[in-house]
């Protein structure tokens, strides 16, 4: 008889995301040693030449506790072994309630029983900018950063569910973001793709189901209840009232939405690319004209980049900002300059489109 269906599903899961990175390990360079000295026979030399096999790659799981994560962790230590791959954890103490360094104590336990190996406990300090949610979102995946690079791990897996996503379109679609943001979460994202998603196209009812059939202890972090929280409102009201005006089907659908945004966004993002060079002069200056005649989607996107690449930070800067600085190129009147996020500010001068710190 075969595991729960429940359990099943979360390790098939793992499964793929794992083969992935194996392959992307095997094609990575290999190591090839130096020769060696002209004394040893020259068969010895070809053999202390051939490219040595990299050692097996270490995979991290990000848990908090809570049954997505620990189901995550479940999986990857099922699974792991019979690829021949490391799996260890992480667990963030973000400080931001009493008691929190004894529960990320009871984590790393937990994921040491489970078989992980290496597993660190790092506590963060939660800075204001964005929020609480964003700046606690910020502190955490800086540590998981670090926690990577100190242990050289190829990946890092997230818990992030069907649901989830769903919540993150929600909230893009609420401010009025872009087809980029209502994207919601890549399955593969940071540098050098460190981050991997592999239950976005699982519900959080199915992650909690193997927690359960396997009796892994979870911890529900009282935060996801807490109305003061923009996503706990909406996971717990937002949501259930669209299902009930508008039936079954709706977190599906958000998924589904942000599935198919995203491969909009990045044939964009890549027209953008390919344009920005064309619209600068011999100077690197944009071109008003030419940024005019380009379509508005790739057009903002120019522009955008401009902003960053001048200092603005990417967090920081909305479509609001960069529908002012599409003006001076298509409503122009002779406006003065827009001041952008991060000290940058935009003029025109001349038929050219300056972007700079102030």
């Amino acid at each position: 008889m075969g595991p729960h269906p429940a359990v099943a599903a979360i390790r098939l899961a793992v499964r793929r995301v794992l083969h992935d990175l194996l392959t992307e390990h095997h094609r990575a360079p290999a190591a090839v040693p130096h020769a060696l000295p002209d004394e040893h026979p020259p068969s010895s030399r070809l053999r202390s030449s051939r490219a040595v096999p990299p050692p097996p790659p270490l995979v991290l799981v990000a848990c908090s506790g809570g049954a997505d994560s620990m189901a995550l962790a479940s999986a990857l230590a099922f699974e792991s072994p019979k690829l021949g791959i490391r799996a260890g954890g992480v667990t963030v103490d973000h400080g931001l309630q009493p008691g929190s360094d004894a529960r990320a104590a009871e984590v790393v336990q937990r994921l040491r029983e489970l078989g992980l190996d290496p597993v660190d406990s790092v506590a963060v300090t939660v800075g204001r900018t964005g929020g609480p949610e964003a700046a606690a979102r910020d502190a955490r995946y800086a540590a998981l950063d670090t926690a990577a690079e100190r242990h050289g791990a190829a990946a890092v897996l997230l818990g992030h569910t069907r649901d989830d996503q769903a919540e993150t379109v929600l909230l893009g679609l609420a401010r009025g973001s872009g087809i980029r943001s209502l994207s919601g979460m890549a399955a593969v994202s940071g540098a050098g793709g460190r981050y991997r998603r592999p239950f976005l196209e699982l519900d959080r009812q199915t992650a909690r189901k193997a927690c359960m059939v396997q009796s892994l202890p979870v911890w529900d972090d009282p935060h996801n209840a807490d109305p003061a929280y923009t996503r706990s409102r909406l996971r717990h009201e937002g949501l259930p009232a669209l299902e009930k005006a508008l039936g079954k089907g709706v977190v599906e659908a958000l998924a589904r939405t942000a599935r198919l945004s995203r491969d909009d966004a990045d044939a964009l993002d890549s027209w953008a690319g390919q344009a920005e060079a064309t619209v600068r002069d011999a100077t690197g200056l944009l071109e008003c004209a030419k940024l005019y005649a380009l379509p508005p989607a790739v057009r903002r996107r120019i522009l955008r980049r401009a902003a960053i690449a001048a200092g603005a930070p990417a967090g920081s800067l909305f479509a609001r900002h960069i529908e002012e600085v599409d003006r001076l190129i298509t409503g122009w009147r002779g406006q003065g300059a827009i001041n952008l996020p991060g000290k940058v500010v935009a003029q025109r001068q001349g038929g050219r489109l300056v972007i700079r710190q102030g």
